[in-house]
């Protein structure tokens, strides 16, 4: 029995094998893995399903795809701040769960208006204004749980192995999302997000967090007062500290450029390429080819060039992918041009993203992660709705290609700029974070309002 036990053991393949000190050995990293991959499939179905059935079922215009991205971003600007101190007064890891479980409602609640014969923009714009909320509260919450669950100085390859698993959703995700689509509409297919979502937060429940939140004190007057002076106390970390400061400009400014190209993208492929519903999602498995590039390798580059020069190359990456579709013809080489743009798209936003979450939460003292995080968030994407809503009025009034000529030329102008700030460019490793007396001038007043 053993002979043949060992016979068969030599004819399996032989499978690549996790070294010993990798993260995926770690129960809780594994399990909050594994929940970002499910719920990763499902976003593939809403990122293209909710687009489309603005675009092709209610006719959009440009003006109103801008508008939609636009409110998914208000809630952002409006509730970040406040939402940042409640962060850090309670525990993180149910905030996330309810996050997955209310994106579920909303999105099964869209092919429901569909079915009932409900569906307008205004019933989208809420959509999306109720996901922008869970946005920003339990976006908020899951990237600090990632820093309870993982070291510090593990954290850019943290998020390269949570990149890792988004990408496997976006290779396979597009094209079962068009076939979908394709099958039961654009409306209907939004249930399976809802499916996948309730199972990433069955999944995160069974995560082991130890944490003690700060409770605050007192009531009425001095509970305000406590609050407000928080909200302050993590404005101020945050506008102190030179770092963050060029990070919030430097990502805000991609955001900009990013959403003026989001805005027309989907209509640009059905209108001047003239896609169906498949073939967009066929092309969109670009973007998985090329998270899969910017995980694998975006570690190792970040190593060996710095975090802060990495992500200034994710951003002239971006920049060349939306300045080649906006020259991109009406034939198969614009189809061609179209899933390449995506797969840069993807690369580049991979090696900004785990370079600039790292950066700013190796630099942060845990106790004002959560309003750090928020305001991080606040600043970067109140940039979001004016490029929003400046992509749809150039694809209006100038055309399609005008939105991502600009979206592309500012990226790489961007990008140029921010290889210039030393403090950027001269981040060759991850920092620590600041020690507790070097903040404690920040929360002093924060004590101080507590004990009234």
């Amino acid at each position: 029995m053993s002979w043949l036990s060992r016979k068969s053991r030599k004819l399996l393949p032989a499978w690549p094998r996790l070294s010993a000190t990798d993260l995926l050995h770690d129960l809780a990293y594994r399990r909050l893995w594994t929940s970002i991959l499910i719920s990763s499939f499902g976003g593939q179905v809403t990122l293209l399903a909710l687009p489309l059935t603005a675009a092709v079922l209610l006719h959009a215009s440009p003006t109103q795809m801008g508008l939609l991205t636009a409110m998914e971003i208000l809630p952002f600007v409006l509730f970040s701040l406040p939402a940042g101190v409640w962060l850090d007064r309670v525990r993180k890891l149910p905030v996330y769960v309810v996050g997955e479980c209310t994106i579920g409602v909303v999105v099964a609640s869209v092919p429901l208006a569909w079915w009932a014969g409900w569906l307008s923009f205004a019933w989208l714009y809420v959509c999306a204004f109720v996901i922008g909320i869970v946005y920003t509260i339990a976006g908020s919450a899951a990237q600090i749980v990632l820093t309870q669950v993982v070291a510090r100085d593990r954290l850019v390859e943290a998020h390269a192995k949570n990149a890792l698993a988004s990408s496997g959703a976006e290779v396979a995700g597009p094209g079962l999302a068009g076939a979908l689509i394709k099958v039961v509409g654009a409306p209907l297919a939004l249930l399976v997000d809802a499916v996948l979502v309730s199972i990433s937060a069955a999944i995160l429940r069974g995560i082991a967090i130890h944490e003690q939140p700060a409770r605050p004190r007192g009531r009425g007057v001095a509970a305000m007062a406590q609050f407000l002076a928080e909200l302050k106390a993590g404005v101020r970390f945050v506008a102190r500290h030179r770092l963050l400061v060029a990070l919030a400009l430097v990502v805000g400014g991609w955001q900009a450029c990013y959403n003026a190209a989001l805005v027309v993208q989907i209509l640009f492929a059905t209108r001047t390429l003239g896609l169906s519903e498949q073939a967009v999602g066929l092309s969109y498995t670009g973007m998985g080819v090329g998270t899969i590039i910017a995980s694998v390798f975006g570690n190792r580059i970040s190593r060996r060039l710095g975090p802060g020069p990495s992500l200034v190359l994710g951003i002239a990456i971006c920049g060349c992918g939306w300045l080649l579709l906006s020259l991109a013809p009406a034939n198969v080489w614009g189809v061609a041009a179209f899933s390449l743009t995506l797969m840069m798209f993807s690369t580049g936003a991979v090696f900004i993203f785990i370079n600039f979450l790292a950066l700013r939460q190796a630099v942060t003292p845990a106790p004002l992660l959560g309003r750090m995080t928020s305001t991080m968030r606040w600043l970067i994407l109140i940039p979001a709705g004016p490029g929003a809503l400046l992509g749809g009025w150039l694809g209006e009034h100038s055309g399609l290609r005008t939105s991502l000529a600009v979206a592309g030329g500012g990226a790489l102008l961007l990008a140029v700029a921010a290889s210039r700030l030393d403090v950027i460019r001269a981040v060759k490793r991850l920092p620590s974070p600041e020690r507790d007396e070097d903040w404690l001038g920040a929360e002093a007043d924060v004590r101080r309002a507590a004990a009234i």
